[in-house]
């Protein structure tokens, strides 16, 4: 995994304001409650600009390197094999880590695994279609040492999230200075804003739906029947 890119990105004039907006995004994200379960995967170093770890005592940061602020609870572990109970977080937060994960189809499992139903999942990528991004990487050729990602649409990451039987509630896209955001049924809609765009979130929630078990319904004939008085009265008469 080699994230290399993602940091020195966040020090050039543009990766500072995106870095901005989505500090700001994720503290509107906190929506849990401060006694449930939080878990970052993917360390960033900066993670009590957008939480207070004094507060939401259960965040923790997995990453195999060891990068997390030092307030966060760090677990040293490969994101595709998470040392975690199955179904015991809340909100599960992924910053730029799929686009540099070799095992990223392994690690979508785990973060289903670990997850609970109606938990939270947030992802940030970055857009593929953005010019400064890509422009960017061939400015300066020190980031090709370290470019070894996978730029991941949108379109894709909705695919693997309905196969896994995830509910996409929200998208957001980054541009220089602003955020746009849309719920519900519009965020799996096409714009032609994305391509100006640097990088997006999505909001997902895990669904658990249970079948109900269907058997053969017996029809019982009834073994009398009544004649109606009314009908026997007329026909008398």
């Amino acid at each position: 995994m080699k994230r290399d890119f993602l940091f020195a990105y966040y020090q050039t004039p543009r990766g500072k304001l995106l870095k901005e907006l989505e500090v700001a995004y994720l503290q509107r994200s906190m929506t849990v409650g401060c006694q449930q379960t939080v878990l970052q995967i993917g360390g960033l170093g900066f993670e009590n600009e957008f939480i207070d770890c004094s507060l939401y005592q259960h965040f923790s940061v997995v990453d195999a390197k060891k990068l997390a602020c030092q307030e966060a609870h760090l677990i040293q572990a490969k994101s595709y094999a998470l040392p975690i109970q199955s179904n015991c977080v809340d909100l599960i937060i992924v910053p730029h880590l799929l686009e540099f994960d070799a095992a990223r189809f392994q690690t979508f499992r785990e973060l289903e695994r670990v997850l609970k139903p109606e938990g939270v999942l947030i992802v940030l990528n970055f857009n593929p279609w953005s010019l400064s991004v890509r422009y960017q990487f061939l400015l300066d050729k020190k980031f090709s040492n370290s470019w070894h990602g996978h730029f991941i649409s949108r379109s894709r990451l909705f695919d693997w999230l309905k196969v896994l039987n995830f509910e996409v509630v929200s998208k957001t896209e980054f541009y220089l200075n602003s955020t746009k955001t849309q719920n519900g049924a519009a965020a799996l809609g096409f714009s032609s804003c994305t391509f100006t765009s640097n990088a997006y979130a999505i909001r997902a929630i895990k669904r658990r739906y249970n079948p109900i078990p269907m058997s053969l319904v017996q029809s019982l004939m009834p073994r009398l029947a009544v004649q109606n008085p009314l009908a026997a009265k007329v026909k008398h008469d």
